[in-house]
Order: C-alpha cells, then sequence, then structure tokens
C-alpha cells in the first residue's frame, strides 16, 4: 500500500536484511551509501511515490507476521509512526530501530540540524505498539558500540524518567549477549557524553557523523587497550 525503503549504508548484515526483505515484499526499494542520517531519509523520501513511507533500518530483521498493512486515515497523514523493535542485548522493546512510517512531504522538509531526526519530521508522533523486528545492530564490535552509543546519549539529554529507566538497562552488562560487552562500553560512553553536552547543539550533532563516531571509537578502543596492558 505505501512504498517500503530500505536505508543502509556499511552494515555488515545489510545485504542479507534486504534480501530477506525483497524475498517477502519484491517492491521494496533501496537506499545505500548517503552520508547523514537526515540526508538517508530525505533520498528515501524521493525514492518513494506515495504520500506515506515505510523506513526499514539495515539491521532490521523484520518478523515473520509484520506485513506493512498499515492504513493510515487521511487525518492522519502528518503524522511519523513508529513500531516497537526488539533489542537483542538487552531486551527492551520501544521504538528505538523499529520500522517507521513517514509522511512524504514532511520528510522531505525536515530541519537537517536536528539531534534526533524522527522525532523532529513532525509535530505529531505515534508510538505503534507491535514489534515489527528485531534490531540486530550487534553484528561487530564497532556496529555495536556506535548504535549503543549514540542511542544512550540520546537518552541521557532527556529528563523523563522512562528514558532514563531504558538508559540504566543499555548501561546493565549483559555477558551472555553476542559483543554485549561493547553495547555496555558504548552506553556508558553516550551517557556521559550527553550528559556533559546536553546544552551543546553543536557537539551533539556529532552522533549522527558516522567518520566522527568511527574516530571516537578508535580512540575508546585504544585507551582499552592501554588499559589492559597496565
Amino acid at each position: 500500500m505505501y512504498d517500503i525503503i530500505f536505508i543502509s549504508y556499511n552494515e555488515s548484515n545489510a545485504d542479507e536484511n534486504f534480501n530477506n526483505l525483497k524475498e517477502k515484499f519484491p517492491l521494496a526499494k533501496r537506499v545505500h551509501g548517503v552520508e547523514g542520517i537526515h540526508q538517508a531519509h530525505i533520498a528515501a523520501a524521493r525514492k518513494a511515490f506515495t504520500k506515506m513511507f515505510w523506513v526499514v533500518d539495515a539491521d532490521a530483521v523484520i518478523l515473520n507476521d509484520f506485513n506493512f498493512d498499515y492504513k493510515v486515515p487521511e487525518w492522519d497523514l502528518d503524522i511519523v509512526h513508529v513500531w516497537r523493535s526488539l533489542n537483542p542485548i538487552n531486551n527492551l522493546s520501544y521504538g528505538y530501530g523499529g520500522v517507521k512510517l513517514l509522511p512524504k512531504n514532511l520528510t522531505l522538509k525536515m530541519n537537517t540540524d536536528t539531534i534526533d531526526m524522527t522525532t523532529n519530521i513532525s509535530t505529531k508522533f505515534k508510538a505503534m505498539d507491535t514489534i515489527s523486528n528485531i534490531t540486530a545492530f550487534n553484528t561487530d564490535p564497532f556496529s555495536t558500540w556506535r548504535s549503543a552509543f549514540r542511542e544512550s546519549c540520546k537518552l541521557a539529554m532527556t529528563n523523563n524518567e522512562e528514558s532514563l529507566s531504558r538508559l540504566a538497562i543499555w548501561c546493565t552488562l549483559n555477558v551472555d549477549a553476542k559483543y554485549g560487552f561493547y553495547a555496555y562500553i558504548g552506553s556508558l560512553a553516550g551517557r556521559d557524553y550527553g550528559e556533559k553536552n546536553a546544552s551543546n547543539k553543536e557537539a551533539l550533532s556529532k552522533i549522527n557523523d558516522f567518520n566522527w563516531l568511527q574516530d571516537r571509537w578508535l580512540m575508546e578502543k585504544s585507551q582499552l587497550s592501554l588499559e589492559h596492558t597496565q
């Protein structure tokens, strides 16, 4: 009913996830390699021919019973809809990494200077109760660290009780989860960065710069190596 756009950058599981999506939904389209999260979603909006369009992140493993069949009433075409996803490391289930249904025109016109893209496309936001996917971001140490850093930073910027509760869970080590240690250190670093820079818009904008995140990761990895040799 609405176009499905798969957005990828350099995720190691992107091709596999896109191929699995195409098997069930052959008309799904892909935007790949666009620098910047806002810019990638604008590129996705340009590729869509419908008033609303679905966005699937590259690390999303879509559940078998999720069918992209939700129909938006005419009076709700300006609302950003976000479904829940299941976090494979800490078992949280909320909008992080979930499938999104976005209004095409508002996405094209969104402010690209904002920190959290999803909540700034429209003044109207609707959290959907259904779980759409597993957000399988824990494919390698860097991807795991990066995802945890970004989300924990955003959670730390709020005084919202629910967000801070989720942040506490992100910052809890799960040694049994794949790359759980890297999610843990990424969460701690992201929380610290978000708390220190809560009022510094320029500093916060860097969490959407993957090159900056790569440099930050290399610095932290080097520091960990030094600590282990002492």
